[in-house]
């Protein structure tokens, strides 16, 4: 039986990673983030994922990261981290999630190994090696298809689902809801379905799913744990308006490669210093533009970054 995750539900952050302008992790800033995260009502942080810009992370990077990320979120009452360590290589990522568990995270979170597009029964193997090797900490699946050139089919992680014991969740992002549908309809109790698109988070929810690990939340915890507050209690009403508002940003976020336009933004609010890691850069001047006409409707422009209840 899938092992039972209370606390896994409502809005987690897929937390971006503060470089300085001599692309060193700006750990002042990262800590800075967890709180405000916090304060705007959020309890998940997911570091190291996409938005983290993993890929670009060393493994000692990787580690400090997630140290960070669990001592800031430690100071807090109520937080949970649920820290990246996909690879395509399995081999590293049973090395990855064990150091995670070794320093305290409460859940990894593990992406589909990308560029090598193993088969169905690749994919499987992959995942339940490092469960196992990680046995009693809980294990979220990511299926991201338009990042790694492959699916993990509904059958697969239902197969996973039931098969082991400590893979508790999948992060759907494949934007394929007759899939998602298949994995809600015929999951084993216990086991949870988050979105991974923003904008999928409210019919994701109606149709049964526990949460999202958003990007949009970066820029806006307090409304994006709102939304999917008001959605977990059936309040159809507030929570579509709350959606069609948020719309724009969730949209915005993607106008080019993230996160981008989610850095450019937080440069935008003073949470940050918009730098990056090559192969990415800073957005294009008319992205830049409808991200600052996005934030003037939503009212963030001009906050300063110590507000958390945005």
């Amino acid at each position: 039986m899938t092992l039972k995750v209370e606390w896994l539900r409502g809005c987690a952050t897929a937390l971006v990673t503060p470089f300085k302008s001599d692309g060193a992790i700006d750990e002042e800033r990262l800590a800075a983030l967890v709180g405000r995260q916090i304060e705007g009502g959020v309890r998940l942080l997911v570091p190291c994922g996409t938005t983290g810009e993993s890929a670009t992370l060393t493994e000692e990077e990787d580690r400090l990261v997630i140290r960070l990320t669990i001592e800031a979120a430690r100071r807090r009452e109520g937080a949970r981290v649920i820290a990246g360590t996909g690879s395509n290589s399995t081999a590293a990522a049973i090395e990855y999630a064990r150091a995670a568990r070794a320093a305290g995270a409460d859940a990894v979170l593990v992406v589909a190994p990308f560029y090598n597009k193993p088969t169905q029964d690749g994919l499987y193997a992959h995942f339940r090696a490092v469960a196992e090797a990680v046995a009693g900490l809980p294990v979220v699946i990511y299926n991201v298809p338009g990042r790694t050139s492959s699916n993990i089919a509904a059958p697969t992680a239902l197969r996973l689902a039931r098969d082991v014991e400590n893979i508790v969740a999948v992060k759907e992002a494949s934007g394929d809801m007759s899939q998602i549908m298949a994995i809600l309809r015929d999951r084993p109790e216990n086991f949870r379905v988050l979105s991974g698109d923003d904008a999928l988070t409210l019919p994701m929810i109606a149709l049964g799913a526990e949460g999202v690990i958003s990007v949009a939340s970066n820029q806006t915890p307090g409304l994006m744990a709102r939304l999917c507050e008001l959605a977990l209690a059936g309040d159809w009403t507030q929570a579509r308006a709350l959606h069609f508002r948020l719309l724009p940003l969730m949209e915005v976020n993607f106008i080019e490669s993230s996160p981008g336009p989610v850095k450019a933004a937080m440069k935008m609010l003073n949470l940050l210093e918009e730098n990056f890691r090559l192969p990415l850069v800073p957005v294009q001047e008319q992205s830049r533009a409808r991200v600052r006409e996005v934030l003037e409707e939503l009212g963030l422009a001009g906050q300063h970054a110590a507000r958390g209840n945005s």
